[in-house]
C-alpha cells in the first residue's frame, strides 16, 4: 500500500534534484507514477467541474459524446456554430492527466469566439499508454473527421500544453503520411522539446506556479518510456516543419515552456511556415483556462487568426 505523504515527499525531493540538473530517471516506480497520476487526474477534473459550474457561458454549450473510430470524444457546440467548420481539440495535462472535460473552459470558449464546432478527444494517457499511443489517437481522430466528410480546409487543430505538443506533432505526422492537412493550428503554451533543453525551464520556474512545484520531471519520462526525446518523430522542435499550415502560438513569457514556444516559432518561420507568436508577460501557463483579462484578449486574437484563415 502506498503512503501518499511519504511518496509526495519523494516527488518533492526529486523535483529539487531535477532543477539542479541531477539525474532523476527511475526515481519513481511504475506503481508510484500511476498512483500520483490518478491523484492528479482526480484533482484537475474536480477543479474543472467547479469552474464550469461558475461559468455562465457553459450553459449555452451542448456536449454530445461520440466515438471517433474507437477514440472517445465529444462534440461541443454553441448556438450559431457553423456545422461544416470544426476544431479538433487536444487537451493538455502533461501526458498523464486531462480529458475533454478538463479543458472545456478553453475549448468551449474557443468555439464561442470562432463560431465553430469542436471535437474534443480523450486520447490515451501515460504511464499506462506511453508514446506513441496518445499520438495515434490524435491522428485517428483527424482521419475520422475526414471519413465523415469534413473538408480539411474547414478543420483547425488546437491544443494546450501537452495538447499543443500533440497538435504540432500530429501536423508533422499527417504531412509525413501525405494526408491532407488542416487549414491551420492554434496552440496555447505548447511543449515542443521532449529533451527539455530549454533555459526557461529553470529560469522561469520561480514565475511559473502551475508547473514548477508538482514534479513534472517524471511525466515526460513515463510518456517516452525510453524513446529518444531528440527524435524528429517525437519532438516537434527537431522535426522538419516544411509544408505545415499556418500556426498561431500563444504563450506567457513567465512560464517554463516559453522557450519551447519561441524556439518552435523560429524554426517554423525558417521552414517557410506562416507562424505567428503572441506573448503575454507576467501571467500563467495555460492562462486561457482562467477568467483573466489576458484570456479575453487571447481568444479575441485567436478569432482574428481563424477569420484570416477562412477569408
Amino acid at each position: 500500500m502506498i503512503n501518499f505523504p511519504i511518496l509526495w515527499e519523494k516527488v518533492t525531493k526529486g523535483n529539487i534534484r531535477w532543477f539542479k540538473d541531477e539525474d532523476t530517471e527511475g526515481l519513481l516506480s511504475m506503481e508510484e507514477m500511476l498512483f500520483i497520476a490518478k491523484q492528479h487526474r482526480f484533482v484537475v477534473e474536480y477543479r474543472s467541474n467547479y469552474h464550469q459550474e461558475q461559468a455562465s457561458f457553459m450553459k449555452e454549450a451542448k456536449i454530445e459524446p461520440v466515438d471517433a473510430d474507437g477514440v472517445p470524444a465529444e462534440w461541443e457546440s454553441i448556438p450559431g456554430a457553423v456545422e461544416e467548420k470544426v476544431i479538433l481539440y487536444l487537451h493538455g495535462g502533461g501526458y498523464i492527466m486531462g480529458s475533454p472535460n478538463f479543458t472545456r473552459m478553453i475549448s468551449v470558449r474557443l468555439a464561442m469566439t470562432t463560431k465553430m464546432r469542436v471535437l474534443s478527444i480523450n486520447y490515451r494517457l501515460a504511464p499506462e499508454h506511453p508514446y506513441p499511443q496518445g499520438l495515434e489517437d490524435c491522428i485517428i481522430s483527424y482521419k475520422w473527421l475526414l471519413s465523415i466528410g469534413m473538408d480539411p480546409k474547414n478543420i483547425i487543430i488546437s491544443g494546450d500544453s501537452a495538447g499543443g505538443y500533440f497538435t504540432l506533432l500530429t501536423l508533422v505526422h499527417l504531412r509525413n503520411e501525405d494526408i491532407p492537412l488542416p487549414a491551420g493550428a492554434i496552440v496555447f503554451s505548447p511543449a515542443t522539446d521532449m529533451a527539455m533543453t530549454s533555459e526557461s525551464f529553470n529560469k522561469n520556474a520561480p514565475t511559473d506556479p502551475i508547473l514548477a512545484d508538482i514534479g513534472i520531471y517524471w511525466w515526460v519520462e513515463c510518456y517516452l518510456a525510453g524513446t529518444d526525446p531528440f527524435s524528429p518523430v517525437v519532438s516537434p522542435l527537431y522535426a522538419d516543419l516544411t509544408g505545415l499550415p499556418p500556426i498561431l502560438i500563444q504563450v506567457s513569457t513567465s512560464e517554463m515552456l516559453f522557450d519551447d514556444a519561441e524556439k518552435f516559432f523560429e524554426r517554423a518561420k525558417k521552414a517557410g511556415v506562416d507562424a505567428t507568436l503572441q506573448t503575454w508577460d507576467a501571467t500563467l501557463h495555460e492562462f486561457q483556462i482562467y477568467d483573466l483579462p489576458e484570456s479575453i484578449e487571447a481568444f479575441s486574437k485567436a478569432s482574428e487568426f481563424v477569420e484570416k484563415l477562412f477569408k
